[in-house]
């Protein structure tokens, strides 16, 4: 496929951003750029999708996310308002997870992926928990991002919150679509270790997990969201949350630690030490009133610090937006968290988070020899747009509605704002149609 008339933002290190480019695609990856009249001479037989004048850039990676929340949206808790975030875990998420169904998970996930498709983010880094419907359920979710033409990093959620048997089922079912990828590799689907957080986690389990988790595999757990959860690791263990991990040997170049609000210096350092990835989800924090992560300092201390959404929506811009202010408000200090910093923690570090799982060729950026992961925008800057202003234009200007085409390896997944792959009316109705069942069971759970 020959992409013609595009603006591109290459988003290579450094960035830049050309006009009136064409991109050769020869079958999942980029095998040329260079200016369209050049490239429609070199590959006159080449099917052709005209850009129109559009930005091309990379698709959207986001690092953490949660399938399984998509039947939250809109639904009441009983009683009165959680107060903090260890009762919105007890009010709204656990009995939640609890009251999945197969058809609920499969239903769930294809709403967040028919949502990344129409945001543009075409990577998602997933971490699933459904304690009732355990055995099977990443081949589930799997299913569902084969069918959609994304790429997606699964794992299970092993806690000990519902039992040891439960508990033991997760690590089984972690191990098992581990053992599947290993046997069967899929070019877009990748798997890691699930962990719920130190909270919900006791020395054995951690340890069984670990001594589970096939050879060079890494771990994705929750970390120091509430400061509960480090006063829960000093009572358990004696240790702090990354001190507590790094014991039982969980922290590396392939785990990835999510939110980290609530850790210390040392704590910093041991991540830094060991290569952990952090993960960023700025709408969740601030939903949750849990805090704002020492996001720049940890980056200072050369940790590679990605952005996520929590569940959220898939509109990583959004989520740019949110780093953007959030840290500006709680230091009330508008220097703080700039445009750059966003810029290297949603772009380059997502990349090469997305290239861990991911690693036949570059993801994330626009060049030969990279996947073809790719966006079309139609954004008309009022002002001029070059790669030094980017982040500012991403982050005053772009809309998610201005995403036009979406593509992953070089397969179009929406063209002109339609679809392609899924079904986006079908989904909907039928999740409309689960979604009142999965509230019933949900309220039953409540009251238990």
């Amino acid at each position: 496929m020959l992409i013609t008339n595009a603006t591109l933002i290459t988003f290579e290190s450094p960035n830049r951003i050309l006009e009136n480019q064409a991109i050769y695609i020869s079958g999942d990856h980029i095998h040329e750029i260079g200016p369209t009249a050049k490239l429609e001479k070199a590959y006159p037989k080449a099917k052709r999708l005209d850009a129109g004048g559009q930005l091309a850039m990379p698709g959207g990676i986001c690092a953490h996310t949660h399938f399984y929340g998509a039947f939250s949206r809109g639904m009441a808790i009983p009683g009165s308002a959680p107060k903090d975030f260890p009762e919105i875990l007890e009010k709204l998420w656990w009995p939640l997870d609890k009251s999945l169904l197969e058809e609920d998970i499969r239903y769930s996930a294809l709403v967040c992926l028919a949502d990344a498709i129409k945001h543009g983010t075409t990577t998602l880094i997933d971490h699933h928990a459904s304690p009732n419907a355990i055995d099977g359920s990443l081949d589930i979710i799997a299913d569902a991002v084969d069918k959609s033409g994304l790429r997606g990093a699964l794992c299970y959620e092993v806690t000990d919150r519902d039992g040891p048997e439960k508990a033991a089922a997760g690590i089984k079912e972690n191990v098992r679509f581990l053992r599947r990828l290993a046997e069967n590799p899929h070019p877009h689907l990748a798997g890691t270790f699930g962990l719920h957080a130190s909270l919900t986690l006791s020395g054995a389990t951690l340890q069984a997990c670990r001594s589970a988790a096939p050879e060079g595999v890494g771990f994705h757990i929750h970390v120091a969201e509430h400061e509960a959860d480090e006063y829960d690791s000093l009572s358990k263990s004696g240790m702090r949350i990354i001190d507590r991990l790094k014991h039982h040997e969980m922290l590396g170049p392939k785990t990835i630690a999510a939110h980290c609000v609530h850790i210390d210096a040392r704590e910093i350092e041991l991540l830094n030490e060991s290569g952990t990835w952090v993960t960023h989800q700025p709408r969740s924090n601030m939903n949750n009133a849990v805090g704002a992560a020492p996001v720049e300092a940890m980056m200072r201390a050369g940790i590679k610090v990605c952005l996520g959404n929590d569940g959220f929506t898939n509109s990583m811009w959004d989520e740019w937006k949110a780093a953007y202010f959030l840290h500006k408000v709680t230091s009330r200090d508008p220097r703080r968290m700039g445009g750059y910093d966003v810029q290297q923690m949603a772009i380059y570090n997502n990349a090469a988070l997305a290239n861990v799982f991911f690693p036949a060729a570059p993801i994330g950026q626009i060049a030969p020899g990279a996947f073809a992961d790719l966006i079309f925008v139609d954004y008309q800057s009022p002002t001029p747009l070059v790669a030094e202003n980017l982040p500012w234009h991403i982050i005053f200007g772009f809309q998610q509605s201005m995403i036009t085409t979406t593509i992953v390896a070089g397969k179009v997944l929406m063209k002109d704002r339609e679809l392609q792959t899924l079904d986006e009316e079908e989904i909907f109705a039928r999740a409309r149609e689960l979604t009142p069942k999965v509230w019933k069971r949900y309220e039953e759970k409540f009251k238990q």
